[in-house]
């Protein structure tokens, strides 16, 4: 038997108010869902986790089905013959904000929402498709249906873990996903003598147990009172929630391991990208919604969690579809990371996130191989690589910013597992974003502090998104190479230990810095782990050490040596920097998820004397406001001479430039 998939649109309409762009015209908005039909002993299936445990229609093919949305030109002849796929991220659309500075929504369809118009302007064919099978619908989010594996009559149990922070006092309850927008395992029983709910400071502190008598399985539902009593509550028994009547205690790491039931078949979702994207670049009937765009290629992006589910996919073969065609020619993967997606796993939650110094930190997503090299990994005696299919692999730029090297092990996607520095396939660019932090959003206000003890990073990448894009359609159209890689290496003094960059980082007043990057221990991951079944719950830590965990040198000012300095790094106002460190009582001291720190220079020399700042004031460095605006010119050209910027984003750049970047930084002299 072969897959299938069937394509129904539901609703077409007009985008961006029928703006017409010079090269493409206008758009339209095509909604729907894909229905697929797969064979569980086919090999293009093999290896999936529980396939074999879902139900089968009478052909003895098993189904499920995801939302899909597409962007396409309304003349097929005037669009690039290109599909750009947006992996999303936990069911949000992501690209038009990222590589059109338009406003986050998961509902794009005004002219706003095509922000600057960059894909639309190329002839992108822009499509969405559901791979996170354990979303609720809500707030937009794409969603898909996924079969629950059973055994025949019975349903399927196992343990479960997962971890609640509390970020406000008052917090008495969790779905047991510990997300508002992710299903939950239920459990299989609430006697909370049959579960485990501990509590920690910090991730490597002792688990102290709360009490069963403490907390119970239910919910809090609230509504108008009676009998003039205002508002009233109800505490409601859930097999899908945790409650804790005094609260949750604001800043503590709580974990509940439990027995569960009902696991999806989650690996699907890898299924799901790879039958959609083959249907629409390979088929030419009119089942295909693109079928007269006449698709030559196919790129795909992916940002952190997306990122992570891209390697995870190349790792497993899902480009390669099952006729055995590539599936994308070239993948763009930014702030993943070392990460893969752990979607092949017994009671997988896609939505957690993969892991940080204090979050989450127990989550295996990291897990060798890191490089899309081969290796050998000194503590197993592994041998693996990310990219190991020369017929299917397609072309990859993989980019990274400095909270990667920090949280996410960024340096063991380009050294080996003892840290030192190794060749990248021919089919691979790394380009590391210097000083900038994670989620670097290009409409980014005034920095705040949130639960932190520094504001948080504002310097902006944005332009470098759209110029990697370019660069991968003329490597994968006419096999121009995109510019060599950047990152910091061993070998040059660019990637250094903790101590290292110690010694560099500047004195800077008031300045919280934190004790190291994130570590990888090696796990205990059982038998059949990598299979995802069997992993111990929770995973015991067989190493101490772990891999090497290196991190970015920096330059006097505190800013980051190697890599791709965007004109604000550069040229900057701050010290921006790829962490931030928790406040007290919430962890205080721990670097937080994945936000970044912006250090304002010393405005003027009598500043700088007075707080005893060691890095060169902003009256020093540009004199005036006109000083620093021909500074960002210059490292904008830079840029644009070497293909990392558009000649099209100088002028953006350069309004941005203006009274000192406000409202990013407030500048006075």
């Amino acid at each position: 038997m072969t897959n299938r998939i069937e394509i129904d649109i539901t609703r077409v309409r007009p985008f961006a108010e029928r703006m017409t762009y010079e090269a493409t015209g206008t758009y339209e908005r095509l909604d729907g869902w894909a229905h697929y039909k797969v064979d569980p002993n086919d090999h293009a299936q093999a290896g999936i986790i529980d396939l074999d445990k879902a139900p089968q229609d009478s052909d003895g093919l098993v189904e499920f089905a995801a939302e899909i949305s597409i962007l396409r030109p309304t003349d097929p002849g005037r669009g690039n013959q290109r599909i750009f796929f947006d992996y999303g991220n936990r069911g949000n659309k992501r690209v038009l904000q990222y590589f059109n500075d338009a406003p986050a929504c998961n509902d794009p369809i005004s002219a706003l929402h095509a922000g600057n118009g960059y894909l639309l302007r190329r002839g992108y064919s822009i499509v969405w498709g559901a791979w996170q099978g354990d979303l609720w619908p809500g707030s937009g989010r794409m969603t898909m249906c996924l079969p629950v594996a059973t055994l025949g009559d019975a349903p399927l149990t196992g343990s479960v873990r997962t971890e609640f922070i509390a970020t406000q006092h008052g917090q008495t309850t969790f779905p047991l996903s510990g997300w508002t927008s992710t299903r939950s395992h239920p459990t299989v029983s609430r006697d909370t003598s049959q579960a485990e709910l501990t509590r920690r400071r910090y991730p490597e502190d002792e688990r102290e147990p709360v009490p069963p008598e403490d907390w119970c399985f239910a919910r809090i539902e609230g509504g108008p009172g009676m009998d003039f009593q205002g508002a009233e509550t109800a505490l409601i028994t859930s097999d899908t929630h945790v409650h804790i009547p005094s609260g949750f205690e604001p800043g503590w790491i709580y974990e509940l391991v439990y027995t569960g039931r009902d696991p999806l078949v989650m690996a699907l979702g890898h299924v799901a990208i790879r039958d959609l994207v083959s249907f629409l670049k390979y088929d030419h009937t009119d089942a295909n919604p693109l079928a007269l765009h006449s698709i030559e290629k196919a790129y795909c992006f992916g940002r952190s969690q997306t990122g992570r589910c891209i390697r995870d996919a190349l790792y497993r073969g899902f480009n390669s579809d099952a006729k055995g065609r590539k599936v994308f020619d070239g993948v763009m993967t930014h702030v993943a990371g070392a990460g893969r997606m752990c979607l092949n796993h017994r009671f997988c939650n896609a939505v957690v996130p993969a892991g940080q110094q204090y979050e989450d930190h127990d989550n295996i997503a990291d897990s060798f191989p890191f490089a899309y090299s081969q290796t050998t990994d000194h503590l197993t005696g592994l041998n693996d690589s990310i990219l190991k299919r020369p017929k299917t692999d397609p072309l990859v730029i993989h980019t990274q910013t400095a909270t990667e090297y920090w949280q996410r092990r960024g340096s063991l996607v380009h050294t080996n597992s003892q840290g030192n520095d190794i060749a990248l396939p021919e089919n691979v660019r790394i380009y590391f974003w210097s000083s900038i932090h994670h989620t670097s959003d290009p409409n980014q206000g005034a920095p705040t502090f949130g639960n932190c003890q520094n504001l948080n990073n504002v310097a902006q990448s944005s332009m470098l998104f759209r110029a990697m894009l370019d660069a991968l359609d003329g490597w994968a159209t006419d096999a121009i190479p995109p510019p060599e890689s950047r990152y910091p290496k061993r070998a040059d003094g660019t990637l250094v230990t903790m101590d290292q960059w110690r010694a560099m980082f500047p004195a800077i007043p008031g300045a919280s810095t934190p004790w190291g990057p994130n570590r990888l221990p090696l796990y205990d991951h059982g038998p059949n782990a990598r299979d995802g079944v069997q992993t111990k719950v929770p995973p015991e830590i067989t190493d101490a050490q772990g891999y090497p965990i290196l991190v970015p040198a920096v330059d006097n000012d505190g800013n980051d040596i190697a890599g791709v300095r965007v004109p604000m790094v550069a040229a900057p106002l701050a010290t921006y920097a790829g962490w931030n460190v928790r406040t007290r009582l919430f962890g205080e001291g721990a670097m937080h998820e994945f936000t970044g720190s912006t250090f304002p220079l010393p405005e003027t020399e009598g500043v700088r004397r007075a707080t005893g700042d060691p890095r060169h004031s902003i009256e020093k460095r540009y004199g005036d406001a006109n000083g620093y605006i021909a500074a960002i010119e210059v490292a904008a050209q830079e840029l644009i001479a070497t293909g990392l910027m558009l000649e099209e984003d100088l002028e953006r750049v350069m309004a941005r430039a203006k009274n000192w970047s406000a409202p990013l930084h407030d500048i006075r002299l």
